[in-house]
């Protein structure tokens, strides 16, 4: 059976005149994109170029809730009651559908984004918050989440579609969180170690950390961050190099966890 797996990136993360990221170059090496709903970047104008510019590359959209912090980039934790995070991620949602239909396509996927995205794929109770309150507004709704983390857990028990996601280009715990950003060798910036690392895990059918544990999960997409300023080089190192080990990069098909 061939292998095959999604290449994804965050973006349209811009805010008003600032940019952020070179969005028009990945949308032409990805096949999934993570569009900010507001919260924590993007705007109206730059949610409505961005789904625009992903229809027209084929690259399927997602809606990528964060916290409502535009000051720190949605990476500073916040403590909230779960109610409220629920209702935050509905407004979010709506609010990439909207976009996305007055563009001629469909939100496919959720993913959340930085801090609310580290505290959930430990805290099952808060990925459980997020992830109803997103499939109460699109029932359909993919769930992008963090392989072998709570976010599975949390999704295999809610029987709702799925995408296992790694990271091209951070550095993994034992139990499979991401390194703190603020530690050492956090971030990867070497695009053909980016590339290698992904080979690797995709072959091997889990996630391979940095102190050798193989935590054993599906794999259906791999991201690279795109507010880095080597982020397309990563892209590219990474498509070229699954590609050249004879794995297709396609959208994925977001089944159910068994």
């Amino acid at each position: 059976m061939t292998l095959s797996v999604d290449l994804n990136s965050d973006m349209g993360e811009g805010f008003g005149p600032w940019p952020m990221g070179d969005d028009a170059s990945l949308l032409n090496v990805v096949t999934s994109s993570n569009i900010a709903c507001g919260f924590h970047a993007g705007d109206a104008d730059t949610m409505a170029k961005t789904m625009a510019d992903a229809l027209a590359n084929n690259v399927g959209i997602g809606a990528h809730p964060g916290f409502n912090d535009l000051h720190g980039f949605g990476r500073r934790k916040i403590d909230m009651p779960l109610t409220t995070l629920a209702n935050e991620i509905r407004y979010q949602v709506g609010a990439a559908q909207a976009m996305a239909r007055a563009a001629g396509g469909e939100v496919r996927h959720l993913k959340l984004h930085g801090a609310l995205s580290n505290m959930a794929c430990v805290n099952a109770d808060m990925a459980l918050a997020c992830y109803e309150a997103a499939l109460e507004v699109a029932p359909d709704i993919i769930i992008m989440g963090l392989a072998a983390t709570a976010m599975e857990d949390v999704c295999r028990g809610l029987g709702c579609r799925w995408a296992g996601e790694i990271f091209a280009d951070r550095a993994y715990n034992a139990d499979g969180t991401l390194v703190d950003r603020k530690l050492p060798g956090a971030m990867i910036h070497d695009p053909e170690l980016a590339g290698q690392r992904m080979v690797e895990m995709v072959k091997a059918g889990a996630i391979l950390t940095d102190s050798g544990e193989r935590l054993e999960t599906r794999i259906d997409t791999i991201c690279v961050h795109g507010d880095t300023k080597a982020a397309v080089a990563l892209a590219t190192a990474v498509r070229e190099s699954l590609e050249n080990s004879q794995i297709a990069v396609e959208k994925f098909g977001g089944a159910p966890l068994s």
